[in-house]
């Protein structure tokens, strides 16, 4: 049966699925120790361990904003400076908490090709200027699938990560679509990270079928030194831990977070392979992940809303992305993609 409240704005729309929720579940038997030294915890730390294949430091935090800030910080001192893409969430959607948390550190913005930064743009702006009056490039940290739906090959991580050696810089990962970015791929998480130069990953578990919560994995365990001190500062350790672990344990432990980003990025195929071709109607960039961005003209988007489709449109004129999740039904693609035929076919 097709759930006719769910909508393409955004994959926080959706709910707890159902791995995460039946961890939780079994996490609220009886009392557990406090603050992160808790079976699930350790359980938790270990699934990712086993995962990528190497044995990371891992911590928890409430949501993306604090990991990605967190991450941050602790590559760089106040004086330094970290290079993104200009349209990265750090830049546009986390209100200067990268800046708040890091003491001062500036954020340097680089072109980007379909989202995704180059060795080139990297280079252009760590060697801009290298005076004393300048915020010294220290961080280089990149978005898992991008912020436009694109995703990096293990060649242009590796090619990254060269350039970054090269100058000193440390390479951190924004993973919050990493699971859609895996499905695409067919890659391990090993494969897309560390192996590939990787410092840093925050791995996010909010799009991909949480609650709330997101893994902070240091491949480089020198610096993840007092880490657990910054998360505490930031209000970020949790008390009952195990409830912010709990939910990777059901995650990870059967592959549900592959599952998830594969279906939600079968949708998006799905979304775009019903509108391609239509008037008026085109792919802004390739569909790689589990978001459809469509150019189409104001009048079609603003019958779209009159027939109660919620969408963001924050990405230009004309402008409209579609977000697919774990639970997105084909059924509702299918209507959605009706409504836009039968838009602009009119």
């Amino acid at each position: 049966m097709t759930n006719n409240n769910q909508q393409f704005a955004s994959d926080n729309y959706s709910g707890i699925c159902p791995e995460a929720w039946a961890a939780m579940e079994k996490a609220n038997q009886g009392h557990e120790r406090a603050y992160g030294d808790d079976q699930w915890t350790e359980r938790a730390a270990e699934y990712f361990r086993k995962l990528f294949e190497t044995d990371c430091e891992v911590f928890f935090a409430f949501n993306g904003t604090a990991a990605n800030s967190l991450a941050l910080a602790s590559l760089c001192q106040s004086y330094h400076s970290v290079i993104c893409s200009e349209t990265a969430h750090v830049e546009t959607d986390e209100c200067g908490a990268p800046e708040f948390f890091s003491n001062g550190s500036k954020l340097l913005t680089a072109p980007s090709v379909n989202g995704k930064l180059t060795p080139q743009s990297i280079r252009e702006v760590a060697l801009k200027r290298q005076d004393i009056h300048y915020p010294k490039p220290r961080v280089v940290t990149l978005t898992q699938a991008t912020e436009v739906g694109s995703v990096y090959r293990p060649d242009e991580l590796k090619a990254i990560s060269a350039t970054c050696k090269e100058l000193g810089l440390n390479l951190h990962m924004d993973g919050a679509r990493f699971s859609n970015a895996c499905a695409f791929l067919a890659c391990s998480p090993a494969e897309l990270t560390w192996k590939a130069g990787v410092d840093v990953l925050c791995f996010g578990g909010t799009k991909n079928g949480m609650a709330v919560g997101e893994a902070i994995l240091f491949f480089n365990r020198d610096l993840a030194e007092d880490f657990d001190y910054r998360c505490k500062q930031a209000g970020q350790l949790a008390s009952k831990m195990r409830f912010l672990s709990a939910p990777w344990v059901g995650l990870l432990e059967d592959g549900a977070w592959l599952r998830h980003g594969q279906h939600a990025n079968h949708c998006a195929q799905l979304l775009a392979s019903l509108v391609k071709g239509l008037p008026d109607v085109e792919l802004m960039f390739p569909v790689e992940a589990n978001g459809v961005f469509l150019q189409m003209p104001e009048h079609a988007l603003e019958a779209l809303r009159n027939k109660g489709w919620r969408f963001y449109t924050f990405i230009g004129s004309g402008g409209a992305r579609f977000m697919c999740s774990w639970d997105t039904q084909e059924a509702r693609v299918r209507e959605l993609a009706a409504d836009i035929r039968a838009i602009v076919g009119s």
